[in-house]
């Protein structure tokens, strides 16, 4: 990670615990995730296979501290591990590491008992939560959240639709988010853990994606959903902040995520481009092509700093809106743009099924929407530096 030095300079050394974790990550990738990932874009099936690997081998679950029976990392430590499995598949690579969005609001702003309800058993065993928050009319705009929870007693009656939710199909439970009080707009949004197999609970569909499509993806509705208030994360009204302070954490892991396709792409048409002959000499040889190879390099390695930058902020204690915004938005909008001029370097080559890069380049449209789009992402950036914190 990078570290303050004595001379008052930034060291962007990994150090060898951090060199080993990466090397575990890339190596399951590379053995675990890349054979399969064909096999699972094609029938848009969940991984479960693989998940339960990686949960063996300890790659899920990353950020539960360790006195819940988690390894503790950090947000810098779980980004290596990012990049190395989007490496692999961005759609796998997402059913593994949305764990850590799901669960992430408990370890935020869960009660020590509420933390010991829930976070050990994802240890103990290869389960999946999801974070329910956008639904068929909220997405960007979570103030028009139209699920609620109404109090009766000591329990909470929930009742909505959720839309997009990632793992969904086969989660053990929800972190959801609905509206206790409709008249305050997005300060009445109110968190809670909704047991997956609670009455009322209907996962409605799995919906078929154009890319990343070995993630299970889900439209979820809650009847009558009766929860205890004991399951409520945080006070009435406090949803948003927790929602918000959750992404601010996992937005830097999904930008590198999006680090993890370009970087594949990229090696992929820096290779084909050696290899493939016209008029006599590599394609590499042509300025019009080493130079779009010069410019996906240089794209992944700012967008990975930007990452880094926003991670080290994250883990020294500091508010990193901004810095996971410039993130979110840059290494979203590069992976767009380095997949499609590697499907480009490709040429015919690379608009069939049979090349990689196809793949890589319908994955990466999803980077540009999910958590935050990147004109949402640009409105955020605006506001840090234009406007005054509320």
């Amino acid at each position: 990670m990078a570290t303050i030095g004595l001379t008052g300079g930034v060291s962007f050394a990994l150090t060898d615990e951090q060199k080993a974790l990466r090397d575990l990550a890339h190596e399951f990738a590379e053995r675990e995730i890349r054979p399969k990932e064909r096999e699972y874009d094609q029938s848009s099936t969940h991984p479960a296979d693989v998940l339960a690997r990686a949960h063996e081998v300890g790659l899920m679950n990353v950020h539960i501290p360790e006195e819940y029976g988690g390894a503790g990392l950090n947000s810098f430590e779980g980004m290596l591990i990012g990049e190395e499995l989007s490496w692999g598949c961005s759609g796998i690579g997402t059913a593994i590491l949305a764990n850590g969005l799901g669960h992430g609001p408990v370890i935020l702003a869960g009660t020590e008992e509420q933390k010991r309800d829930w976070l050990p058993q994802l240890v103990e065993q290869p389960l999946l939560t999801s974070f329910a928050l956008t639904e068929p009319n909220a997405g960007s705009d979570v103030s028009g959240i139209e699920t609620t929870a109404v109090r009766e007693g000591d329990d909470y009656v929930i009742n909505g639709s959720k839309m997009f939710i990632t793992n969904a199909g086969y989660a053990s439970w929800f972190t959801l988010f609905a509206s206790t009080d409709k008249s305050k707009g997005h300060r009445g949004l109110t968190a809670f853990v909704v047991p997956a197999d609670a009455d009322g609970v209907m996962v409605e569909k799995h919906l078929d994606k154009m890319g990343q499509r070995s993630t299970n993806t889900s439209a979820v509705a809650f009847q009558d959903v009766r929860v205890p208030a004991a399951n409520r994360l945080g006070e009435e009204g406090e949803g948003f902040k927790i929602a918000m302070r959750t992404l601010d954490f996992t937005r830097p892991g999904t930008a590198i995520g999006a680090v993890g396709v370009a970087r594949a792409a990229f090696e992929h048409a820096a290779q084909y481009s050696k290899e493939r002959v016209q008029f006599g000499m590599p394609i590499a040889m042509n300025q019009g092509i080493n130079f779009l190879i010069a410019d996906m390099a240089t794209k992944i390695e700012a967008a990975r700093l930007l990452c880094w930058q926003a991670a080290w902020m994250i883990d020294s204690g500091m508010r990193a809106t901004l810095q996971s915004s410039y993130a979110k938005r840059f290494a979203a909008d590069i992976c767009m743009e380095v997949t499609t001029d590697a499907v480009q370097i490709f040429g015919g080559y690379g608009y069939m099924k049979e090349y990689p890069v196809e793949k890589l380049m319908r994955d990466a449209k999803l980077f540009q929407i999910y958590e935050g789009t990147s004109q949402i992402q640009r409105l955020v950036i605006a506001r840090e530096l234009l406007l005054p914190r509320e």
